[in-house]
């Protein structure tokens, strides 16, 4: 384990961008960066060293017999391996570049990445909680009101836990003793908490501890505390009832919620696109905003009303079609006016960008029959966009011509969530080459950035009580006790690099404050980690699972793909997912297996230590068809099989 202090982080330039700068000592050379933690088999796999030349050969070794396993050849500062898939694999990895010396280790497993973040992804929201016990709450004494510490219910915390638990709900059954008192998964019970929060708050416009601007209309009374948004929380929750929380919540609470929900949708405008809602006194944004990663955010709407129509229409509710005009409304607004040119609908919101593209892909992943015309148009031009503005060899979207990022806020809004954006506009457009600036975007985050570390600091606090596996070497600095409380908080984001990082920083000076303004330099600033930048990380591992997870239905005895047997034969469900999370016992998971309408769970156990595929056998029944299902929400793998 090697060790980087805070004064020799090493970074690397951005190559091709007009206001690249000379290096300060021409002699200097650069180690290749890797995703400290790893890469997933089958998907894209890429390192940056710059100053590399072109042609310079690099060799992967084998961590524990230093022998070469691989070799190829730099381009453009990159170096990439994605035939490299070496299956089964527990040791780690080093690449070598000839004068540039090694990388850290890191591991190429199946779905690593989804290991070693799924948890932590979720442990977040657990741990910065305003208050554990919704009974004791005291929403004036939590920043902005919670329910997470410095986030208000503009956080849509519980719509996209209930994101992440569709894209991959048997994973989550594996941690069921922190707050489901081993019931029930702990993801579940998290949102559930979150679900009674909003549910509590619904009115609430009273007094919290502050915040960094007010809510309302122009020229109209202020609010203090976003309850608007409370509605977003809730309309997520009822839209999940039917195909999973129903196992964990009762009717009566479900009715409780919904009854809310349809005596204040329009009283509190869910129905529509709302702009200039938010007054921001921050630094960086004041004034009022069109959108604003503090208020709604450009989608929105559409992720609301969609959940809502979902719950109607489970019910045979005349409500539905209403729902569902007004999502087709909201969307059809973004077909419109999202300017990729204009940054207020883009990076300026930073945390609430993802939530744009992703509004959209969601309306075509649960219902892709009601899509207004242009969804997937509008989508695959700003695929086009993202391609344009990645086109560097970080892959990292930059601002502007001159400019790579923001020079004096964070971006945490931009990498950690634009990977989710990529993963899910690459699986509805089949583009493989999106995908592969997704996982980039990943790599960002785990140290292929001008830093060189992952963006979540490393104290001796995160550790104790868990950080990500595998990284050497964190973000360095963070802001432990500010409004958010996050020094033992697990998963916290702290900063990513800002304009001034780029195109190069050979050293890298910490720096904790809220002197906000000011030049930074080479600092790598970390003012605090907030629930909304992890929010967006939450999105990309969701999505991630698009173009991963497999289902398949196969022959017994011909091992043959099948979608039509006899009654009595015997079948084979076959299923690939991100649920292989101990290497060296055979982990279980379990599908939907519907028959004649009724739902039950069949259990699956996988092939054997670390293959990450997940079997069952049985004999197919005396009946018309049956179907088997992995996943919700848009997330579906499904398989109908035809019974003679």
């Amino acid at each position: 384990m090697r060790i980087l202090t805070i004064c020799t982080l090493i970074a690397i330039c951005l190559f091709g961008i007009s206001n690249a700068k000379p290096t300060k000592n021409k002699n200097t050379t650069y180690p290749p960066l890797v995703n400290q933690a790893g890469y997933n088999l089958g998907e894209s796999k890429r390192f940056v060293c710059y100053g590399a030349k072109d042609g310079t050969q690099f060799n992967i070794l084998n961590a524990e017999t230093m022998q070469v396993v691989y070799s190829g050849h730099m381009l453009g500062f990159q170096g990439w391996f994605s035939d490299f898939n070496p299956m089964g694999a527990t040791n780690e990895f080093i690449i070598e570049v000839k004068g540039h010396g090694r990388s850290v280790p890191f591991w190429i497993a199946d779905h690593l990445i989804e290991k070693v973040s799924s948890k932590l992804a979720y442990d977040f929201f657990v741990d910065a909680r305003g208050f554990a016990s919704l009974e004791e709450y005291k929403i004036e004494e939590v920043y902005s009101g919670g329910p997470t510490r410095d986030g208000g219910a503009f956080g849509l915390e519980t719509t996209f836990e209930i994101l992440q638990y569709a894209s991959n709900p048997a994973l989550f059954d594996n941690w069921k003793d922190e707050l489901g008192k081993g019931k029930i998964p702990d993801l579940i019970e998290l949102i559930l908490w979150h679900a009674e929060f909003a549910y509590k708050y619904h009115q609430y416009n009273g007094p919290v501890k502050n915040r960094h601007g007010t809510l309302g209309y122009e020229g109209e009374p202020r609010m203090n505390f976003d309850y608007w948004n409370t509605l977003d929380q809730l309309a997520a929750v009822v839209g999940a009832y039917h195909d999973f929380l129903y196992r964990y919540m009762d009717e009566k609470t479900y009715h409780k919620y919904r009854n809310v929900l349809l005596s204040k949708w329009q009283e509190y405008d869910r129905h529509k696109v709302v702009r200039y809602w938010t007054y921001s006194r921050k630094w960086v944004d004041k004034g009022f905003q069109e959108f604003n990663e503090m208020g709604n955010a450009y989608g929105q709407s559409v992720f609301r009303n969609l959940f809502m129509y979902r719950s109607e229409k489970a019910l045979n509710s005349p409500e539905a079609e209403q729902f569902l005009k007004w999502a087709i409304a909201g969307a059809e607004d973004i077909i419109a006016h999202w300017d990729f040119n204009n940054p207020r609908h883009m990076w300026w919101i930073r945390n609430a960008e993802h939530i744009t593209p992703q509004a959209l892909a969601f309306f075509l992943l649960l219902e892709p029959e009601h899509a207004p015309e242009g969804t997937k148009k509008k989508l695959a031009a700003w695929a086009i966009h993202m391609k344009q503005k990645t086109n560097n060899f970080w892959k990292y979207r930059v601002h502007s011509e001159d400019e790579w990022a923001h020079p004096k806020t964070k971006e945490l809004g931009g990498a950690p969530a634009l990977g989710g954006s990529m993963f899910a506009v690459a699986h509805l457009l089949n583009d493989p080459q999106l995908r592969k600036l997704a996982w980039a975007q990943v790599d960002f985050v785990f140290g292929v950035n001008p830093v060189g570390t992952h963006l979540g600091n490393k104290s001796q606090d995160r550790i104790d009580v868990g950080y990500w596996p595998g990284v050497e070497h964190g973000w360095p600095s963070s802001h432990p006790n500010g409004f958010g409380k996050l020094g033992k908080v697990r998963g916290t984001l702290d900063g990513s690099p800002l304009d001034g990082q780029f195109p190069i920083t050979r050293e890298v000076e910490a720096y904790e404050g809220k002197n906000l303004g000011k030049d930074f330099g080479n600092k790598a600033y970390a003012t605090e980690g907030w629930g909304i930048s992890n929010r967006g990380w939450m999105a990309t591992l969701s999505f991630s699972t698009l173009d991963s997870h497999k289902l398949t239905i196969l022959n017994a005895n011909t091992n043959q793909v099948v979608n039509q047997v006899n009654a009595g034969d015997k079948v084979v469900i076959k299923l690939k997912a991100a649920l292989n999370i101990d290497w060296h016992k055979k982990d279980t998971a379990w599908i939907d297996l519907i028959r004649n309408g009724k739902k039950q769970r069949l259990a699956l156990t996988e092939t054997g230590l670390n293959t990450g595929e997940f079997i069952a056998t049985f004999r197919a029944p005396n009946t018309d068809a049956i179907t088997v299902s992995y996943g919700y929400l848009g997330f579906e793998k499904q398989k109908t099989l035809n019974i003679n």
